[in-house]
C-alpha cells in the first residue's frame, strides 16, 4: 500500500474564514471548537471566523487556531475512512502532529501552543528581532552569508531550511536587514521581511524555552501511534520522551523542513495530505519532492476531493 503522510502547517498559514465551512456543515467540529473554549477560555471559532485579522495574526492567537482548524479536518479525514501512516508539521504544526499520532491529547495541545505562543510574544518584546525569507539561494549558499552578518555584529540564524533554495533567517532586526542586503548581492531572487512578533527559531527564544519546558513537563506524553519526524532533528520520533525533548528543542533549533520531507519520501510515502489552512506545505513539497503527490483538506469540497482519490487508491 502506498505510505501516506499527515502535513501540518505552521504559522503563517492563518486567515480569517479558515475552518467556517466545516464548522458549520459537520457537528463533531463544532464539538471540537467548543472543546477548545471550554480548555482555554477564548472563543476560537469567533475569532478564526471573524477576525480582526490582527487579532488572529498575533502570535498566542494563530497557533491555537491554526491547531484547532488542522485537528479538526484530520478528524473528519478520519470520518471518511482515510488516516496516515505518519506524519510532520511545520514548527507549530508539530503539535498538530503529535495529536494526530496520539501523543498529545488535544486538549493539552490546545493550551500548550497558546501559552507557547504568548511566551513567543514576550520573548519579542524581551529581545526585539525579525525574521526574513531567503529565496533563490541554497542552504549551503545563504551560510556564508548568515556567518558574515553575524560577524558584523548581531544574532541571525537560519531559521526554517524549508526548501532548496527558500530558507527563512532569524536574528536581531539589524543583523537581519544585514544578513537580506548580503543575500541580494549573492545573488538572491527574493529578500522578504516577514511579520512576525519575534525571532523564532533562534537564541533571541531563549527565555520562551524555559517556560515551555516546564509546560511540557507538566502534560501527559505518550508514546505514538505511529511515526512523527521532528523539525529539530528530521528524524521519526515515537517515544514518550524523545517527543518531548524534541518539542523542546524545535523552538530554539532550526526547522528542517526540506530534510524532513526527503525522509519521508526515502521512507516510501508517495502521497500526502495537508490539513488546516492554506496549501504552504503543498507548495514546498512541489518543490522538494514533485512526484509527491498532495492533497488539502481545509474546507468540504478538499475533503472530498481528498477522501474520494485516496478511497479511489485503497486507503479505506
Amino acid at each position: 500500500m502506498v505510505r501516506l503522510a499527515l502535513l501540518l502547517p505552521g504559522q503563517g498559514a492563518q486567515q480569517v474564514g479558515m475552518g467556517k465551512a466545516i464548522h458549520d456543515a459537520f457537528p463533531s467540529v463544532r464539538e471540537l471548537y467548543e472543546e477548545a473554549a471550554d480548555a482555554t477560555g477564548v472563543d476560537f471559532a469567533r475569532l478564526s471566523f471573524e477576525g480582526p485579522e490582527g487579532e488572529l495574526r498575533k502570535t498566542q492567537n494563530a497557533q491555537p487556531a491554526i491547531l484547532i482548524h488542522s485537528v479538526a479536518c484530520l478528524k473528519l479525514l478520519r470520518q471518511g475512512g482515510i488516516d496516515g501512516d505518519c506524519a510532520a508539521g511545520h514548527s507549530l504544526g508539530e503539535y498538530s502532529a503529535h495529536v494526530a499520532a496520539g501523543s498529545l491529547a488535544f486538549r493539552d495541545a490546545v493550551r500548550t501552543v497558546r501559552l507557547r505562543g504568548e511566551l513567543m510574544y514576550e520573548a519579542g518584546l524581551r529581545h526585539p528581532g525579525t525574521m526574513a525569507a531567503i529565496l533563490g539561494l541554497s542552504h549551503a549558499d545563504l551560510e556564508p552569508v548568515v556567518e558574515e552578518a553575524r560577524e558584523a555584529g548581531g544574532v541571525v540564524v537560519a531559521a526554517n531550511l524549508n526548501a532548496p533554495t527558500q530558507v527563512v533567517i532569524s536574528g536581531e532586526i539589524a543583523a537581519v536587514e544585514q544578513a537580506m542586503e548580503l543575500a541580494r548581492q549573492a545573488g538572491a531572487k527574493r529578500a522578504v521581511r516577514l511579520e512576525v512578533s519575534g525571532a523564532f527559531h533562534s537564541p533571541l527564544m531563549a527565555s520562551a524555552g524555559q517556560g515551555l519546558g516546564e509546560a511540557l513537563d507538566a502534560i501527559a506524553v505518550v508514546d505514538a501511534r505511529f511515526p512523527v519526524v521532528a523539525n529539530a532533528t528530521a528524524r521519526p520520533v515515537t517515544a514518550a520522551a524523545e517527543i518531548r525533548a524534541t518539542l523542546k528543542d524545535q523552538l530554539l533549533k532550526p526547522v528542517r523542513w526540506e530534510e524532513s520531507m526527503r525522509f519521508l519520501v526515502e521512507s516510501g510515502v508517495a502521497e500526502a495530505v495537508e490539513l488546516g489552512p492554506g496549501t504552504v506545505l503543498r507548495g514546498l513539497m512541489r518543490a522538494i519532492a514533485p512526484q509527491v503527490r498532495v492533497h488539502s483538506v481545509g474546507d468540504p469540497a478538499g475533503l472530498e476531493a481528498a477522501v474520494a482519490s485516496l478511497a479511489g487508491a485503497g486507503r479505506v
